[in-house]
């Protein structure tokens, strides 16, 4: 079955970065598009950035331009989320997509903690 798995969360302080992994199993991975999202506590989920198939063509949400990289490795499988001068506010579960017409699949998330 599809498996979409998150690492590279954890604790940093503000300024700091972190880089998230996931890795796809189960699919053929360079047909999708692939996103991260997040979900702070108390909030929706946002789309934090997205990487098409073709073209490699990218998104980011507002609150994140200029400073959240996304990238892909298809023969690894794995999409990352490059995340540098972090805030506060960044503290959330992000979690991964892989998404193709009506099919879609989300990883379990990985914690992000912004404090000092």
């Amino acid at each position: 079955q599809v498996q979409l798995v998150e690492s590279g969360g954890g604790l940093v302080q503000p300024g700091g970065s972190l880089r998230l992994s996931c890795a796809a199993s189960g699919l053929t991975f360079s047909i999708y598009d692939v996103s991260w999202y997040r979900q702070g506590p108390g909030q929706e989920r946002e789309l934090v950035a997205t990487l098409t198939s073709a073209g490699g063509s990218t998104n980011y949400g507002e609150s994140v331009k200029g400073r959240f990289t996304i990238s892909r490795d298809n023969d690894k499988k794995t999409v990352y989320l490059q995340m540098n001068s972090l805030k506060p506010e960044d503290t959330a579960v992000y979690f991964c997509n892989a998404a193709r017409y009506r099919f879609q699949y989300w990883g379990q998330g990985t914690q992000v903690t912004v404090s000092s």
